[in-house]
């Protein structure tokens, strides 16, 4: 098996955005996709793992994009294994045209999740040869600590490093068709729910250049979270609470650029 694998789709019109091109939310899913392909093909994957009650699950990830492939555009997505230990597996992306040119790239981090405990179960259960693990970083900027956000009317000393919302805070349940098979709430459905913070107009102007998230904990059926945006500019920050103060469970940031 070589240390990378890739796969070559077909953009339909069925798949786009409103701006003719790829959605995040169906590139986050494909890289979700063939991430899991190639853990599979690797021997490595959920399939020889499901005995165990243990199972891949994102942790960390950076997308970055120069240019969405369009409709009727067919594209190809790359990936490898960046770094491998007792605890995570770093896993990049590249994003490209029909060419072979580099449209993107992303970056992730993934950990195996016992879905008894909830917890990380770690990688020493599985064996992976050293030859596939490349150590070959993607271009795509690792994904940073982001900012504590607080609420809009927050009217003290705001303290270092720490931003204040800039719109009032929305709030949403969980239901049924945010969940996936681990019974949690799929990342697709958090990418959904950042992107509907922005108006279509915005979106008709700006692109969305990079997207980057972060799991702190699982969001479950029937929870109702808070979420919190601060603006600067086309670069936005997010934070995602439990609205009941069960802490939190996503940060995240999104960073835009005008449409050409």
């Amino acid at each position: 098996m070589a240390p990378e694998f890739s796969q070559t789709f077909f953009l339909s019109a069925g798949e786009v955005n409103a701006e003719g091109e790829m959605s995040l939310t169906l590139l986050v899913s494909k890289i979700i996709d063939i991430a899991t392909a190639h853990a599979n093909a690797l021997g490595i994957g959920n399939p020889s793992m499901e005995g165990l009650g243990l199972g891949w699950v994102l942790s960390r990830i950076a997308v970055e994009m120069e240019r969405y492939p369009r409709v009727n555009e067919t594209y190809s997505l790359t990936t490898w294994i960046v770094d491998w230990n007792r605890h995570f597996s770093v896993r990049d992306f590249k994003v490209a045209d029909a060419s072979g040119r580099a449209l993107g790239h992303a970056t992730s981090v993934w950990m195996v999740l016992d879905t008894r405990t909830r917890e990380n179960a770690g990688l020493s259960h599985l064996s992976l040869a050293p030859e596939l693990v490349t150590g070959r970083p993607s271009p795509a900027r690792r994904p940073g600590r982001h900012a504590q956000i607080l609420e809009p009317d927050y009217d003290g000393e705001m303290p270092k490093g720490v931003l204040r919302a800039t719109a009032p805070a929305s709030e949403y349940t969980f239901r049924y068709g945010d969940l996936d098979f681990y019974r949690h709430v799929n990342t697709v459905r958090y990418v959904s729910m950042l992107l509907n913070q922005f108006s279509l107009d915005e979106m008709d102007a700006t692109q969305a250049r990079r997207l980057e998230m972060a799991f702190m904990r699982e969001g479950r059926y029937g929870e109702t979270v808070r979420l919190l945006r601060a603006d600067d500019g086309l670069h936005t920050s997010f934070a995602l609470s439990d609205a009941a103060g069960g802490g939190m469970l996503l940060s995240a940031a999104l960073s835009r650029c005008p449409r050409s």
